[in-house]
């Protein structure tokens, strides 16, 4: 099954939870704490596969998870960290958020990989939080949720060449006489449903890449036949063949339906070059073929006409000769212009104490008021931190204090009995 379009979860490994333990050794009656740290959950990456062409092998899979880090033991033991998930993806896969308004990256190249989601951070053990003013401290911290995320996967195919054309006019016969593509071909129309792609060797040293796109009809700009998801795998390509049935009545019809549906697509995509073909030749009369061929060369002066027979192979050869000749031409023009690159959202996070605290709003409830927090640091210190331990809480108080939320809300009034909220947990306010 081919599949071009693909909404995923990924969900990075948990942190492992720090221990909390002291040493128990024989004539060591007050050993010191020794709990080790927990293990760093592991991250998504998505990294390119040169042998798949589809993203059907992730249909199946609701939520991609990584492996969690393991939880940290006594004698200084740090837990296993988390195994990362590697998700393997074709060549030409761009990754969107999950609405699809913003690119994450663009995967284009073999072996190209990039880090989604991160793992989150094991919590630090019991030895960690040890001082000349506490030696005994019996908390440690839980290991942090790892990220998660949803994005939608959308392969545009990889390929210098695209055949392009109404149904039935050739192209599937072209590509498999040119190269080493086996497409289905039949004589009805609609036989190619996917692309296909295969590798033309016109030489030792000389190949390209050329895919075989399913036949657009009248209005696939706007989605009519699957055009959409047709036209978008033509936008990679450096140069269009376009096929028309030569055994038709009315070619200059055909071309300009095309002409039509690539415009209202993309401009972009009707001004990329273009080699006309006139197929079929060998069930053409000479007579008709010249009139033919008269008329189309009105109305596409600057594009070039070669008339073929995919079945005969009849005039591939220049065809051939003449692909790859501009092909060449168009890899120079753009290694002189600067290349346009896709918009990256960056993955790399900033560092988590650099980003302050917000008091977002202040809530009034009778006889008290209740501080809503937002902010990385501190949410990030909840959740690792168990409030319902004694020693936890008076961590949380100590960064209340040293990243200014403590000064903030006694600014906004704070007396005894508020509440400072942060995510979904409550914690009583205190001078």
């Amino acid at each position: 099954m081919f599949c071009d379009e693909l909404k995923i979860n990924l969900k990075a490994g948990n942190g492992g939870d720090g221990c909390s333990s002291f040493r128990r050794e024989k004539y060591v009656p007050k050993g010191g704490p020794d709990g080790g740290d927990g293990g760093h959950g592991g991250e998504v990456i998505l990294r390119v596969n040169p042998n798949i062409n589809t993203l059907s092998h992730l249909t199946n899979g609701k939520v991609y998870k990584a492996e969690n880090g393991g939880d940290g033991k006594r004698k200084n033991m740090h837990g296993k960290n988390g195994e990362p998930l590697i998700i393997e993806v074709p060549r030409g896969t761009i990754i969107l958020n999950e609405d699809k308004s913003e690119a994450i990256a663009d995967l284009n190249k073999e072996g190209e990989q990039i880090a989604i989601t991160e793992g989150g951070q094991g919590g630090l053990g019991n030895a960690r939080f040890k001082s000349s003013t506490h030696q005994a401290p019996r908390f440690a911290e839980n290991g942090e949720p790892g990220e998660e995320i949803k994005i939608t996967l959308e392969l545009k195919l990889v390929a210098d060449v695209g055949l392009i054309g109404l149904p039935s006019a050739g192209k599937s016969t072209l590509i498999s006489v040119i190269s080493n593509a086996k497409p289905k071909i039949a004589a009805y129309h609609f036989t190619t449903l996917t692309p296909n792609l295969g590798v033309v060797n016109v030489s030792q040293k000389n190949s390209f890449v050329v895919a075989d796109i399913p036949g657009l009809i009248e209005g696939a700009s706007k989605g009519k036949g699957l055009g959409h998801q047709f036209l978008k795998h033509i936008s990679r390509t450096k140069l269009l063949v376009h096929i028309l049935d030569g055994s038709l009545e009315d070619l200059v019809a055909d071309y300009k339906t095309i002409q039509t549906e690539l415009k209202g697509f993309d401009k972009a995509l009707a001004k990329k070059e273009q080699i006309v073909v006139i197929n079929k030749v060998d069930i053409i009369p000479e007579e008709e073929l010249e009139k033919k061929l008269k008329k189309l060369k009105k109305i596409s002066k600057k594009t070039q006409i070669f008339v073929i027979s995919g079945v005969t192979h009849e005039g591939l050869q220049p065809l051939l000769n003449e692909i790859s000749q501009k092909l060449v031409e168009i890899k120079k023009e753009e290694q002189k212009s600067p290349k346009k690159e896709v918009k990256i959202i960056p993955i790399i996070k900033p560092h988590i104490d650099k980003i302050k605290f917000e008091l977002e709003k202040v809530i009034k409830k009778k006889d008290k008021k209740i501080f809503r927090i937002t902010g990385k640091r501190i949410e990030q210190l909840l959740i690792m931190t168990d409030i319902k331990n004694r020693e936890g809480l008076e961590r949380i108080y100590h960064y209340f204090d040293k990243l200014g939320i403590q000064s903030a809300i006694e600014k906004e009034g704070a007396t005894f009995g508020d509440i400072i909220k942060i995510k979904e947990k409550e914690i009583p306010y205190r001078k």
